[in-house]
């Protein structure tokens, strides 16, 4: 698998990718956000836009605090998901984030998968959500907010999705992880 940034938000990069496979399709089109991808190795060579991606990434700076990097839409193709492929490449865009001095990487998650998987690329709950009930995550990951402890913040991120209408496949993940501890930060090199 390859991993690649196809440019920052500044350099306009757009994708066009099969909205049947992918969720969020039509906003890779945009030249507004930099984007990165995740591709086959075998199949990056054939020289097509969209030639061996599996998973895309969307992101921008926020608008108010030049310090932080905002992940704005992660897609795995429907046929990969699982595999670990989403986290890897949140953190090849943070890393490269981190080296052109980004501070704070934010994204904002709707579904226990992705919440997990961010967890696992090294991401935090910070308490807060979107004006659409999306949780937010950071990275680093927060700490310190009057004695939060680090379970204590993951199941709290967790319990704001039980009360949502869940997948039966989502439920039985909270459920199977109610007592659990955060997942530790996957160490793989991006």
């Amino acid at each position: 698998m390859e991993y690649e940034i196809l440019g920052w938000p500044t350099d306009g990069p757009t994708l066009r990718l099969d909205h049947e496979r992918f969720s969020y399709a039509g906003k890779f089109v945009m030249s507004n956000t930099g984007k990165a991808v995740a591709r086959e190795a075998d199949e990056a060579e054939r020289g097509t836009e969209t030639g061996g991606i599996v998973a895309a990434l969307a992101f921008n700076e926020d608008r108010t605090d030049e310090g932080t990097l905002w992940l704005r839409y992660v897609t795995v193709a429907l046929d990969r998901r699982g595999e670990g492929i989403g986290p890897r490449l949140c953190r090849l865009v943070r890393d490269r984030a981190l080296e052109r001095g980004y501070e704070r990487l934010r994204i904002a998650v709707n579904n226990p998968f992705a919440y997990e998987a961010l967890y696992r690329a090294g991401f935090g709950y910070t308490g807060e959500t979107t004006g659409i009930a999306e949780l937010v995550l950071e990275y680093p990951r927060p700490t310190g907010d009057g004695g939060s402890d680090p379970i204590e913040r993951y199941r709290a991120g967790l319990e704001e999705f039980r009360d949502r209408d869940l997948s039966v496949e989502e439920e039985a993940f909270l459920e199977d992880r109610a007592e659990g501890e955060p997942p530790a930060a996957d160490r793989t090199e991006s």
